[in-house]
């Protein structure tokens, strides 16, 4: 049956978008309460749980406050407004808030003190450090900083995003009127100065603390009533009509510059500021009272992160981990330096990163591809990479040897477009056909295609990711890389790069479920087959992972197939809006979450099909974007060894009694714990330990007892 439209609606049904995203936060926090990680990975979760913070004010909470001050009161799917929507984010928020500074002001920073890792004001440095911190401060800070006036000469100063400032209150000595003055917190600066590092102890000052000892440094002659650290957050979801646009390369520049001004959706203050000071900046940053988060000790704590990456005390640190050299790799005595292009020939093969090596793999097929004389053509899908990419550098190598190059870059990749428009310049000063897909969508699939001429016929080689082309993001982010040679799947690619980069509305695939047209109605169509099966007493099931489960229509057919007796196990790193387990709507739905080491970022599906068992690997989550507003192509698996190693991985997924989380039906996550006397299964050591032994790329078993 085909599931045209949304039969359910309300809380009942559906999780809130913007509160399982707050979840998924907390489970990131519980990774630094752990007493049993090492001391520096919990400082590290905390920075990435306020990293995360930073970002969903900008473009979550942003979204929201636009839509309220445009009035919008339309329902969402789990049935609230807007208005109750950022109600209901400031009640969870400020909980967090309490929470992560709690385990790190009052857990953490006591636990490095105690292994030696001080962070001292500067009045209790003795006279050696003082020393140290005065010539930091005339060399390093001093000359770079630009205190600001507010009077009638100055206006208020424009505040950057995320930007840390000091919001003075002065006062002339002679007539006593009261100032303001600003002064930005250099971003450029650590965020704590190493004074002192021997081999088990380190002293370190706050930045702030230093120039707040020296702030009568920028005011002779004025006293300084009070200092006191503010710091802003600004929405970064901008509305824009790409249809509209003449140029969608201007029109991205001009939102990044629009993106720069953009109103306040958060305030953080210190809590002790005076309220005079506290109104002042609430009137010129344009705030309201719920726009104000008010911190005792240090704001904006992403850069925790900075603490965790201090010199020396590995043993407060978790073992480095290199990715390895995938087993097709691993040339056989009488081979040197095997073409990887014969490598893939030999047999199909997939990557997982980053227990992998990107550069050995992904990056050296590109590498290859741009020297390879008989390489004729290479094209790239490019969402997201680094300020230096050696693929980019290989493209241009490729383009300056005659070669055709086409790269379809997508500009609004959030956060990444002055990086891509950048990038864009460069490739096309070196000859590279650029093109900025279609208005309205976003290109977010990871493809790669090389067409090679060998004996007078054309052989098309591929790379289809779950992840981006980012050799950085590599070594944290789990993905997928499947190499293949297939000829009806090179069809297929090459049918979507036609559809970027001309005109082809009607294009059909024999083997890739592609977005936006096709893959919402094959997905609905293998998750029917299941309720077939189901219905007919047969064997069926459903196991996907993917970052966020959101779209309605997927989830109201996922409870249909649950009512139907269809076994479905869900591993949902992120936001996941379907509610599991729930009496008569999806008793037989699981909801898993794996949080650790590495960030869980593939996608990959399976669906038993009659016992066919079906795998599709891409970067498609199961959401309305996905489906519906971006190009996705999800690759299937059919290589019966990739299929078992597919196999392997769910099983594995589904074994962790470590890093591994369920979804109650009450809306709340439970962390899955070892039973006694049973072994400890993490994902990441176990996959960890997993590479570095084997010499087959295909796991034969799952040893969990």
């Amino acid at each position: 049956m085909q599931i045209d439209e949304l039969k359910i609606s309300g809380p009942d049904y559906f999780e809130n978008y913007e509160l399982s995203w707050l979840k998924f936060n907390k489970r990131v926090l519980a990774e630094a309460k752990r007493a049993d990680l090492p001391l520096m990975e919990r400082v590290k979760f905390i920075g990435i749980v306020c990293s995360n913070l930073d970002e969903f004010f900008q473009k979550r909470v942003g979204g929201l406050k636009r839509q309220f001050y445009a009035g919008v009161t339309e329902l969402t799917v789990d049935g609230r407004t807007p208005e109750e929507q950022l109600r209901e984010i400031r009640k969870e928020v400020l909980k967090m808030i309490k929470d992560y500074r709690s385990c790190f002001l009052d857990d953490l920073i006591p636990a490095l003190q105690k292994e030696g890792i001080s962070i001292k004001p500067y009045k209790a440095l003795n006279k050696e450090l003082q020393q140290k911190a005065d010539d930091y401060f005339e060399n390093q800070i001093y000359p770079i900083i630009t205190p600001l006036a507010v009077d009638e000469a100055h206006p208020f100063p424009f505040i950057s995003n995320k930007s840390r400032s000091l919001a003075i209150k002065l006062k002339q000595r002679k007539s006593g009127k009261e100032l303001f003055a600003r002064i930005k917190i250099p971003s450029n600066r650590p965020r704590w100065i190493e004074l002192e590092n021997q081999e088990d102890k380190v002293t370190l000052l706050s930045l702030k603390d230093l120039i707040v000892e020296k702030i009568d440094r920028f005011f002779p002659g004025v006293d300084v009533i009070s200092t006191h650290v503010f710091r802003v957050t600004r929405n970064a979801d901008i509305e824009r009509n790409e249809e509209e646009a003449d140029d969608l390369l201007e029109m991205i520049e001009e939102e990044l510059r629009e993106r720069k001004f953009a109103k306040v959706v958060r305030l953080e203050v210190e809590k002790s500021m005076p309220k005079d000071v506290k109104s002042y900046l609430f009137e010129h940053l344009g705030v309201i009272k719920s726009d104000v988060y008010e911190m005792e000790g240090p704001i904006g704590l992403a850069d925790a992160m900075e603490l965790a990456n201090i010199k020396g005390f590995s043993h407060l640190k978790v073992e480095g981990w290199t990715p390895v050299l995938h087993p097709v790799f691993r040339h056989s005595m009488d081979e040197e330096s095997p073409s990887v292009f014969k490598t893939i020939r030999n047999e199909d093969f997939i990557v997982h990163h980053p227990y992998h090596s990107f550069e050995t793999s992904t990056q050296r097929f590109v590498e290859e591809a741009a020297s390879d004389p008989k390489v004729l053509a290479i094209k790239q899908t490019l969402y997201r990479t680094s300020s230096d990419s050696p693929l980019m550098h290989s493209l241009i190598k490729a383009a300056e040897a005659d070669k055709q190059v086409a790269v379809l870059i997508e500009l609004k990749a959030r956060f990444d477009e002055e990086r891509n428009i950048s990038w864009a310049h460069r490739l096309e000063n070196a000859g590279v056909h650029v093109s900025y897909g279609i208005p309205g969508l976003k290109i977010h699939t990871k493809l790669t295609i090389v067409v090679r001429e060998e004996h007078g016929a054309i052989r098309r080689y591929l790379h289809i990711g779950t992840g981006n082309y980012h050799p950085d993001t590599a070594q944290l982010y789990e993905d997928f890389g499947y190499f293949t040679c297939r000829g009806d799947l090179a069809s297929d690619v090459s049918d979507v790069f036609n559809l970027l980069t001309g005109y082809a509305p009607d294009q059909s695939f024999k083997k890739a479920l592609v977005a936006p047209k096709h893959l919402r109605n094959s997905i609905r169509d293998l998750i029917d087959t299941e309720i077939s099966e189901a219905k007919a007493g047969r064997e069926s099931r459903i196991r996907a992972k993917m970052n966020s489960l959101e779209d309605p229509l997927i989830i109201q057919q996922l409870y249909k197939a649950s009512q139907a007796g269809v076994k479905i196990d869900l591993f949902v790193r992120g936001v996941c809006r379907l509610i599991p387990q729930k009496k008569g709507l999806s008793e037989n739905i699981h909801v898993h979450s794996i949080i650790g080491r590495f960030l869980e970022h593939s996608r990959c599906y399976h669906f038993h099909n009659q016992g066919n068992h079906m795998y599709y690997i891409g970067s498609a989550d199961w959401m309305h974007r996905n489906l519906d507003a971006r190009v996705e192509l999800l690759a299937p698996i059919e290589h019966p060894a990739l299929k078992k190693y597919m196999n392997f991985l769910f099983d594995l997924y589904q074994s962790d009694n470590s890093q591994r989380w369920v979804l109650k039906n009450s809306g709340k996550y439970k962390r899955i714990v070892p039973k006694k006397d049973k072994p400890v299964i993490g994902v990441h050591d176990y996959l960890m330990n997993h590479t570095k032994k084997l010499k087959d790329p295909i796991p034969r078993a799952l040893h969990t007892e």
